[in-house]
């Protein structure tokens, strides 16, 4: 069994991996942004090359282990806590948590919800179902983005999801900081500041992709 301190850190480790590749799947997806023509033919070449890069399979295995032992550290220190009849009290340190910081669990089972229908709308499509092709020969993914995007419903999830996400990250990468040590005294202004920053971005670029498709093509 690991000890507190052990799931800690491991929650700290896939954290910051998983933030790590938000930031490369948000610079990637940032194609969407282009005139649509070009957004069509670049976004598909892009994912068709990491599609077939092994580099890049490998490190998708990763990025799967780390959400399913993400989502189930996080769901064992909540129960913990709750158990405890405390939410992160070790962190408060004496002063008043913020609410996300409370809630926590429920952020993240937002996101791991948001998630799940993520994937079952473009990865499962893209892997095993049969998307179409572009004039370049590649699987379609732009039109299989296009389409589910003009969804206004799948859009205001995606939007809600996003701003669970800012408020995850905020929480998550100020206590990652503390978990490693890195909370000095001298810098803790400025982690926190950066932790914001990085959070507000990450997730406003992501909300505003399925906004901007919906609408520009239709």
């Amino acid at each position: 069994m690991l000890s507190t301190l052990s799931r800690k850190m491991l929650m700290c480790l896939t954290g910051l991996f998983l933030s790590f590749f938000l930031l490369i799947h948000f610079l990637g997806n940032l194609q969407l942004f282009l005139p649509p023509e070009q957004a069509h033919l670049q976004f598909n070449a892009y994912s068709h090359f990491l599609s077939g890069n092994i580099l890049i399979k490998m490190v998708s295995y990763i990025l799967y282990a780390c959400i399913i032992l993400h989502a189930a550290d996080g769901l064992i220190i909540t129960l913990k806590n709750k158990k405890s009849g405390g939410i992160y009290a070790s962190e408060k340190r004496g002063r008043a948590s913020k609410w996300y910081s409370r809630n926590m669990g429920i952020l993240g089972t937002l996101i791991l919800i948001f998630l799940v229908i993520h994937f079952q709308n473009f990865w499962y499509v893209y892997k095993f179902g049969n998307p179409p092709l572009d004039d370049n020969g590649n699987k379609d993914l732009y039109i299989l983005v296009v389409t589910v995007f003009r969804e206004w419903w799948y859009v205001i999830i995606y939007v809600v999801s996003m701003g669970a996400l800012c408020y995850h990250l905020i929480h998550g990468i100020h206590s990652a900081a503390r978990t490693l040590g890195l909370y000095h005294p001298k810098f803790v202004k400025w982690f926190k500041t950066a932790g914001i920053v990085y959070s507000v971005i990450i997730s406003i670029g992501f909300a505003l992709m399925p906004v901007y498709v919906f609408f520009t093509t239709r």
